[in-house]
Formats: C-alpha cells, structure tokens, sequence
C-alpha cells in the first residue's frame, strides 16, 4: 500500500470556526460519511458562444473525457484505506468518493478539530475551523472535501403572503394572486405541450410533499397530477411536517413546475443541508441514468460570503459540467434584495445563482387583468422582502454578458464580475402564487418560484425541440428581445443606498426580463 507522509493545507478548505455555541456531545467512535472531489482527467473545453443551442455530450462520453481518472481514484481510495476508511461509494461520472469514519479516523486522516455545536434556531452540528489537511501526493488531485463539518449551508427563497396584522390593507397587495398555468399564459409558454418525456429534477434539502395535497391541487387547477418521484441522497428523505417548514419550498416546486409542465414528470432529491448534501444531490441529479433529468431546478442557496472556495469551485464545475450534458441549470436569486441578508453593509449575491452556468431567476411585482399584464416591475417590499441580484465577488464576467453593458459593483465601483439575475418573474408574495401546503391553501412569492417556474419552460421546450435546449445563457443574451424589459423598481436593501435599479437592458435586479415563451422557442428554431 502506498505511503503518505506528510499534510498539508488543501487550498480554498478553510472555514472560520461557527458563530455559535460549542457542545461536549461529540464522541471520538460516532461515525458519519464525507464526499471527496476528485479533479477532472481534463478540463472542459470553453462552451462557444455561438447564439445556437450546444450539442449535448452523452453521460458515457462525459465520463469518458470530463470525468476523474481511475487512477486518481484509486490513490485517494487507497489513502483513507490507510487510515481505516471504508469505501461507501466510488463515481467516476460524479468525481466523487464517499468515505464512512468514525470522528476519531477523519480528524487524524484530515488533520481537522471537530466538535457539535448549537445555533440560535437550536440547530445542532459538526463544525471545524481552519483548512482540511490531505497528503502532499493528493494535494493536487483534490477539488474539495466535503461533509467534516455539517453545519446548514442554504436557506429557502420563499415568503409566504401574510395580510397586515392590523387589519387595515396592504396598499401593495392586489386582488388577484396568480395559478402557476395561469402566468404560463400570460408570460405566452408555448401551447400544445405539456413536458411530455421530459423529467424534471428538484433539489431539496429539507421537507417534504404529501400525495393527497398533489392531487387535490392538481384538480383545483383542473390538470391531471404529474408523476412526483423522491429520490434519497445521503440519508435525506421526503419527510412533511407542517406548513411553517420547509414544506413550503417543496411543495411550491412541484406546484409550480408541474402546473407549468404537467406532462413532465418531477424527479424530488432530498438531501441534508449541508455543502456535502448539496453538492451530492446536484451530481446524483446530473449523472442519474435511472431518472435521466433534463433541467434541474435550485430553490435554495445562500450569499457568496457564506461558502468556502473549494463550495464555490466546486459546485461551479459540477455546473458546468450539466452545460457540458445538455442540462439547464435553473436557480432562485435570493429574496433580500441587494444585501443577501449578511448586514455587513455591502452589497452580495446569491449562490447557487451567481454561477455563470446557472440560469439565476430574479423577481418581479405583477399585476394583471385577465389574460393582459397591466404592470410588472422589480420586487421590492422592503428590506426583508426583495429580488436578489447585483454583481459577483467569486465568479468573473462570462462571455455571454459582455455586451449586456454589466455595471460594475456598488461595493468598490470597480469590479464587473458575473451580473446577476438573467431572468425573472413574479415572485413578490403580494402578488404570489396559489399554492397547498399541507392541506391548506396560501398565497406564496419568492424567488423560489421562478426557478421552477423557468423550470417548466424548459420542459416545454425540450418536448417542442425533441432535444434539450442546454445551456440556454448565450441564446438569451444573443437574442434579448425574447425578454420583456422589466425597467422599473430597484433592489436596494442595504444602509447607503447600496443596490441596483432597473434600467432599459439587462439590469441586476431583473435581468434581460420575463422570458416570453413563444418569443423564446422560435429563437430555438421551433414553429408555435
């Protein structure tokens, strides 16, 4: 068996020690698993913007070019072997290995300090400080690991509506909250189609869906329910409580993708929230030839500021690797405005959707009569209750964005990184969605729901096309007249006016705009 000697810092690992309160409950034999991140053989060559649709790689030709080199593999199997490791799971495709360990085994064999701690919601974790400690002989063939410390990475992007509590009215609220196939018209979705043979993966990492209120809001709107499907990713499960849970965010997915696209069928990961659980869910999702998923719809995230380098990385391979599939990445803004609730006095986006491979879904306020929008701008309540969006301080300006005329951050007035959102849609809960949370009827916004609502249009499209339309960025931006312009409102929810506001153009509050679905398909080449 081989030797490893020597540990050092594996660059990007490192993670401040929690803000929270630390426990004696940690035992030296309790036991849990960790996901390793091998690199890839090669590095995935740039996708070119040519304005069309890219021609999708299979999950064979993906593993064979893209994925981790057997040999890689088996040194860093053949490493935590040497320290009484077992072997849970190895994924060429997925460039990942899952360990199982006691916290005595992981803390020697990573160089790491581990101890349970306690938040202010009461939430107990594993947490560590400093970086992750691998072998000089791995060092560089590492990308992350992941799972020693299991504190919550991401929160939900939904509110629920919840009229003055003084009983005199909202001046923002309007009468009419909106169906999800209801906005599917009146953003023009192409008709004809339903999402037939098309499978939608929706990432979760908490709560949980019951049959019985699918079926019933299935009849409510008069469509036959989707097919729904669970899928468990490192112990998570389709677990439902109540309605003040993150059953909200679950069932307001499914709601909204499957009234969008009910011929599509839902494919629900339930993972932990944490950077492991997350980070796994999405590459079972990408590599899953059982379920085989066409777009991929995030609802949760978290500020930039909040995630390690080597999460960053990461995940942003695994991104672009689902570009390199033919998978469209759809992914909710945040819900705070421009300060991304980190109230350091800056400006911050939101992560998964600052991604430059994630098509990041910004909000609007909608009002409408009958079948004709009389008014659509940013939303924007309050400082709690806002579209997410601005500029990113981790990824750099895509090509596809070059000519969207980026503006450069409000932090230092300097910086033109990756400009967040593309898109938008409704999304103010003033002006929200019908939705039934464990057996009761709410109105719902958030940027939560515009990721499953972009969601169903890309099924929709993938059926109309016959083939994924992929990494849909540089058809956007190439042709931004398939967007209505959103020009009103700004995002701005930090001390100093330090935000964005809509402008003719792209903008980082809403985009391009709201896609109009018809507009969008014949750019696609397809007849409606």
């Amino acid at each position: 068996m081989a030797r490893f000697d020597t540990l050092v810092p594996l660059p990007g690992s490192e993670k401040d020690a929690p803000d929270a309160t630390p426990l004696k409950t940690l035992k030296p034999t309790d036991s849990f698993d960790i996901t390793v991140r091998v690199r890839r053989r090669q590095p995935i060559e740039p996708l070119v913007n040519t304005g069309d649709p890219i021609e999708p790689l299979t999950q064979q030709q993906y593993q064979n070019r893209y994925g981790a080199d057997p040999a890689s593999l088996r040194q860093v199997e053949a490493y935590g072997l040497s320290q009484g490791l077992t072997t849970v799971l190895i994924s060429p495709a997925r460039r990942s290995l899952i360990f199982r360990g006691t916290v005595e085994q992981f803390s020697d064999a990573f160089g790491v300090v581990l101890a349970n701690y306690k938040d202010a919601n009461g939430t107990i974790f594993r947490g560590r400080s400093g970086p992750v400690m691998v072998p000089t002989e791995l060092v560089d063939l590492l990308e992350g690991v992941f799972g020693l410390d299991n504190r919550p990475v991401a929160r939900t992007h939904f509110q629920i509506y919840k009229p003055s509590k003084s009983g005199v009215a909202d001046p923002r609220a309007v009468s009419t909250s909106f169906n999800p196939n209801q906005l599917a018209r009146l953003y023009n979705y192409p008709t004809g189609v339903t999402g037939k043979g098309q499978r939608i993966a929706i990432i979760e990492l908490g709560g949980g869906f019951r049959t019985a209120d699918i079926t019933a809001y299935f009849k409510g709107l008069g469509l036959t329910p989707p097919v729904v499907k669970a899928v468990s990713v490192d112990g998570g499960t389709n677990s439902p409580s109540n309605a003040n849970s993150a059953d909200g965010e679950v069932m307001l997915d499914i709601e909204v993708a499957g009234a969008v696209a009910p011929g599509a069928q839902l494919i629900v990961y339930f993972a932990p929230n944490t950077d492991k659980g997350f980070l796994d869910a999405i590459t079972t999702a990408m590599h899953d030839t059982v379920n085989k998923p066409s777009v991929i719809s995030i609802s949760w995230g978290s500020a930039e500021k909040n995630w390690t380098p080597q999460s960053l990385a990461s995940f942003n391979q695994a991104f672009q690797g689902a570009a390199a599939l033919g998978i469209t990445i759809c992914a909710a803004a945040g819900d705070t405005g421009s300060g991304d609730s980190i109230g350091d006095g800056k400006a911050h986006v939101d992560f998964p959707s600052s991604s430059p491979y994630v098509l990041a879904c910004g909000g609007t306020r909608l009002q409408a009569n009958g079948n004709q929008i009389t008014s659509e701008t940013v939303w924007h309540v309050d400082n709690n209750s806002a579209t997410g969006g601005g500029i990113s301080d981790a990824f750099d300006l895509p090509d596809y964005q070059t000519n969207a005329s980026v503006p450069k951050s409000v932090n230092d007035g300097k910086r033109v990184g990756r400009g967040v959102p593309d898109v938008a849609g409704v999304a103010d809960p003033t002006t929200g969605y019908n939705v039934r949370v464990d057996g009761q009827n709410f109105v719902i916004g958030g940027t939560s729901a515009v990721a499953p609502l972009m969601a169903g249009l890309v099924a929709l499209l993938n059926q109309q096309r016959g083939k994924p339309v992929g990494f849909l960025h540089p058809i956007l931006y190439a042709n931004p007249t398939v967007c209505r312009d959103i020009t009103q409102g700004d995002n701005s929810t930090v001390t100093g006016n330090k935000g964005y506001k809509a402008k003719t153009g792209w903008d980082a509050c809403t985009g391009l705009g709201v896609v109009d679905g018809q507009k969008l398909a014949a750019k696609l080449g397809v007849t409606v």
